[in-house]
């Protein structure tokens, strides 16, 4: 990193050397071992979820993180996080989302792809591989987890959607 890095405070001095290193050595950077999460999350049928991240571990008030691992041709059921924004970025296998009032829309993801669910939104994860486990880390916008289970009675063929966003483009255009 380059660059000046001012460090004036407006309202007081800050000498660094008077409790700080004591206080950042129990309250600063964690790591939690992979084989130490915690299963005790609230879950969807069909999926493994724990916890990295969150309030009671680490005390995060903004954040939680995990995992969740899917078994072959499985699927959860329909769920939504309430207020909470999520996260899943897709480590290993093939993820298929569907999603809306009656599951009706659909997209696949690959590993190293991210998904996006904004609050409220139903959906339901799906482990598109018949012979290989779906794993992946989820991130969402709270120290909490919520997961609040639907009762839907999802459509018998969804509607795939292709995201595009302002910047990239739909690649059927370009041909």
């Amino acid at each position: 990193m380059t660059g000046s890095h001012d460090h004036t405070h407006s309202d007081h001095t800050h000498d660094h050397d008077h409790g700080d290193a004591e206080r950042w050595k129990h309250d600063g950077v964690r790591v939690i071992p992979g084989d130490q999460l915690d299963p005790n999350v609230p879950s969807t049928a069909g999926m493994d979820r724990k916890a990295a991240i969150n309030f009671a571990r680490v005390g995060a008030q903004k954040l939680w993180a995990g995992t969740v691992t899917i078994k072959p041709d499985a699927k959860t059921g329909a769920h939504h996080h309430g207020h909470l924004e999520s996260i899943i970025y897709v480590v290993k296998g093939k993820a298929r989302m569907r999603w809306g009032e009656h599951l009706q829309f659909t997209v696949e993801a690959n590993p190293g792809d991210f998904i996006f669910i904004p609050p409220y939104v139903p959906h339901q994860e799906i482990n598109a591989s018949p012979d290989e486990v779906l794993e992946c880390v989820l991130v969402r916008s709270d120290g909490q987890a919520v997961a609040i289970n639907l009762d839907i009675e999802p459509v018998e063929k969804p509607e795939t959607v292709l995201w595009i966003d302002p910047v990239h483009r739909d690649p059927a255009e370009n041909k």
